[in-house]
């Protein structure tokens, strides 16, 4: 994926979504973003690793891979993320650390602190579709199905 040509200008804001997959978990693992640049301009970033790994690794591997797209310095960053062990590892400083993977959650901490502001927030799994699918396709397998909708009764009053 080539490099975004938009320079940082003061308020603007990248905005990534991220995924990533193991198959099986763990196993090789399928890194998905979609990177939206501050004037709107969308990229998506799919790749395989040639690792080993689970799906928090995957899916911290997909933000880092992200944010190296990105200018290097002045610009705030939205990172969308729906796992809560990232989320967790990534904005809170007194998180139990995961051994195995403390050195990567270091170095992407130290990546995101580039930007200011930066923040990461989890959202939902069906609003991180598209890089769900990007992170399987990485991986040759097809998008997950929609989740079947939630009924939502309307009780009398």
């Amino acid at each position: 994926m080539p490099a975004p040509s938009s320079d940082c200008q003061p308020g603007a804001v990248w905005v990534i979504h991220c995924d990533g997959s193991a198959l099986p978990n763990p196993g090789r693992m399928g890194l998905g973003a979609v990177i939206v640049a501050p004037d709107g301009t969308k990229q998506t970033l799919s790749q395989a690793t040639h690792t080993i790994g689970c799906n928090n690794e995957a899916e911290l591997r997909a933000v880092m891979a992200a944010l190296r797209t990105l200018p290097a310095t002045g610009c705030a960053v939205e990172v969308y993320s729906d796992n809560s062990v990232l989320v967790t590892q990534l904005m809170q400083a007194h998180a139990r650390p995961i051994a195995r993977l403390a050195p990567l959650f270091d170095e992407a901490r130290e990546m995101l602190a580039r930007f200011d502001p930066c923040v990461v927030r989890w959202l939902p799994r069906h609003r991180n579709t598209e890089a769900d699918a990007l992170a399987r396709g990485a991986l040759g397998m097809p998008p997950k199905p929609p989740s079947p909708s939630l009924k939502r009764h309307r009780h009398k009053r």
